[in-house]
């Protein structure tokens, strides 16, 4: 595991950053998730541009698993960029290359060799052309903010278009966006704001920015540290890592919203790899400057020890009753069914879905796709999920949404679990 050497490189490290307040995490809660994010990566899984990300922005020491997840994100590119990543996705490998001394517009794999940064923008531009015209996003406002970060920081063109449409939104009363979409979005307008001359422009984004950074502080003191969820307070805490001069003369208390994070045990490396970075005293905002150079200060990251195997005996947990409906009323012909199952106590979801689509084939058949948050459901009944007609299947518990996927989300005894066909 890391040690001593460690926390002093990273002190090294952020010496020449911007750091918010010198708000940074104790290095027992920088290694400890340093070492989950390594022990992440498995030969043969799809590459997560997010997890290098976050390890270089941590200062992460160079590792074999860094090298193998770098050149599997340079193959993925290559394959896929092109034809079948959203705007997004090839933002998130635009950053993550970057953030290993990487150019993306020279990435070569397998013999072959794509200019990243041409495709980004190119997708890029197919989004706003939809919300020029159709008023929304051919994916997401969420992605949208991704391009504009990732084509401002690389210097690339571009960016303004999408930054002035993202502080359009942030304005409206009407738009609603969470707080994942809002944090990006701050970074990606910081970014336009300081590589701009245009009066208008900054004076937009100017007003929104403060509006962003002044409501998640607010949201932080009646959420006790929180800033939406568990989940969304990591990209939230970058941003106010990354915006302290859009909400000054105002104090961050950023001591109460790592409470929060310390009290929550990360298992998904996707969150992992979103908070760390913040923890790390850094933000998205980082990943170009103070340059790029990798140093070796750092001692390397060991394999985490194995497992505790405990006693030899076997112990059957106890059964936990859990009620699942499925519900559609808003396509084809609508169906409501409901079905109580037993699973073992500490059961996710998914379990659920699986005990209840075994007892009722026909009626409880799913079908999932993996995702870099795990396993999310696209298929229930027969009835999938398209981001055409923007639809998806929403699981509700009490009426309020799930913070959590199938695959992490724990249902307790008697607890009533609904999944609706929804739109967004």
């Amino acid at each position: 595991m890391l040690g001593v050497a460690f926390s002093i490189g990273v002190l090294l490290a952020l010496a020449g950053s911007t750091v918010a307040h010198n708000c940074v995490a104790s290095y027992h809660v920088v290694s400890k998730m340093l070492q989950q994010l390594e022990d992440s990566v498995k030969p043969g899984e799809p590459p997560n541009p997010s997890v290098l990300l976050a390890m270089n922005l941590a200062g992460a020491p160079n590792s074999s698993v860094q090298n193998q997840l770098l050149q599997e994100i340079e193959k993925e590119a290559v394959k896929r960029a092109q034809k079948d990543m959203t705007s997004g996705e090839v933002a998130l490998y635009v950053l993550a290359l970057n953030s290993s001394c990487k150019d993306p517009r020279h990435v070569q794999a397998m013999g072959k060799s794509i200019d990243l940064i041409s495709i980004l923008q190119e997708k890029t531009d197919e989004e706003v052309a939809s919300l020029v015209m159709k008023g929304v996003p051919k994916t997401t406002l969420y992605s949208v903010s991704l391009d504009a970060l990732s084509l401002c920081l690389t210097k690339a063109g571009g960016y303004q278009a999408p930054s002035v449409i993202l502080a359009k939104w942030v304005l409206s009363p009407d738009s609603h966006l969470d707080v994942d979409t809002r944090a990006v979005a701050a970074m990606a307008m910081a970014c336009a704001y300081s590589h701009t001359d245009l009066r208008d422009v900054r004076e937009l984004l100017l007003k929104a920015l403060r509006n962003v950074t002044n409501g998640f502080l607010d949201e932080q003191e009646k959420g006790h540290g929180m800033i939406g969820n568990i989940y969304s307070t990591g990209l939230a805490l970058q941003a106010l890592q990354a915006t302290g001069k859009f909400y000054a003369p105002r104090e961050w208390d950023c001591a109460q919203a790592f409470s929060v994070v310390y009290k929550h045990d990360y298992q998904l490396s996707m969150a992992i790899a979103q908070v760390l970075p913040a923890l790390a005293g850094r933000s998205y905002l980082d990943v170009v400057s103070p340059g790029c150079v990798k140093t070796s200060m750092y001692p390397s990251l060991q394999p985490s020890l194995s497992p505790n195997p405990g006693t030899t005996g076997v112990h059957k947990a106890p059964t936990i009753e859990v009620h699942y409906s499925i519900i559609n009323k808003l396509q084809g012909k609508h169906f409501s069914y409901t079905t109580s199952v037993q699973v073992p106590s500490g059961s996710t979801l998914l379990k659920v879905l699986q005990a209840a689509e075994a007892e009722k084939p026909k009626i409880f058949s799913f079908q999932t796709e993996q995702t870099s948050w795990g396993p999310m459901v696209v298929s229930i009944h027969g009835l999938a999920a398209n981001s055409n007609d923007r639809t998806y299947w929403q699981f509700l518990s009490g009426g309020k949404p799930l913070q959590e996927g199938v695959g992490t989300y724990k249902p307790h005894d008697g607890e009533h679990i609904e999944a609706i066909f929804s739109t967004y």
